[in-house]
């Protein structure tokens, strides 16, 4: 059961004025609505609540409980370099291909996930994701040629990932200045 705490702002100019929520899919009305806690008790880290519906006034038990972590065996590729790392998450999150993570720090795209029998899916909750590959978004490593008469050097730069480059724009690179062409 999904249940949350919704705030409110009633007064547009300042956020001192905050009404709280509570809702909750009510089964009567098969939508999100605004529920009256009746009783909440603690159980163990989560609580049960005892929860009216504000529209149909359908009593409904919820209990909510904290997700439980789960490590996920994911290959993580920086251009050349890859290495495994246990990726934490909440097991029913759901992953999708093409989601971005923040992993020690640094930003991660997801490009595959496998489920138990390593068949490919688009999206799985984490508990049921048996490998993931994700790689380094973060920042760019940009080829470059750098050529003078008849001498070409290769090299490359790093650089943020949205970074625009102008044909014709001048660029100081290794002690000397480069037109891009």
């Amino acid at each position: 059961m999904s249940f949350r705490r919704d705030v409110e702002d009633t007064d547009t100019d300042t956020d001192v004025d905050e009404e709280v929520v509570d809702v909750a899919v009510c089964p009567k009305c098969s939508k999100m609505t605004e529920h009256e806690v009746l009783r909440r008790t603690m159980k163990g880290n989560g609580e049960d609540l005892l929860a009216r519906c504000v529209q149909c006034s359908n009593v409904q038990n919820l209990q909510l409980r904290p997700p439980k972590p789960v490590f996920i065996k994911t290959t993580l590729s920086d251009r050349m370099d890859s290495k495994f790392a246990l990726v934490d998450s909440d097991d029913d999150e759901l992953i999708c291909k093409d989601d971005y993570f923040q992993h020690e720090e640094l930003t991660y795209k997801i490009t595959r996930i496998e489920d138990s029998k390593s068949k490919e899916a688009k999206k799985l909750e984490a508990s049921k994701i048996s490998a993931m590959w994700a790689v380094r978004v973060d920042r760019t490593i940009v080829p470059l040629t750098m050529t003078q008469g008849e001498i070409s050097v290769a090299g490359s730069i790093e650089c943020e990932p949205d970074k625009m480059f102008s044909g014709g724009a001048i660029k100081q690179m290794n002690g000397r200045r480069r037109r891009i062409m």
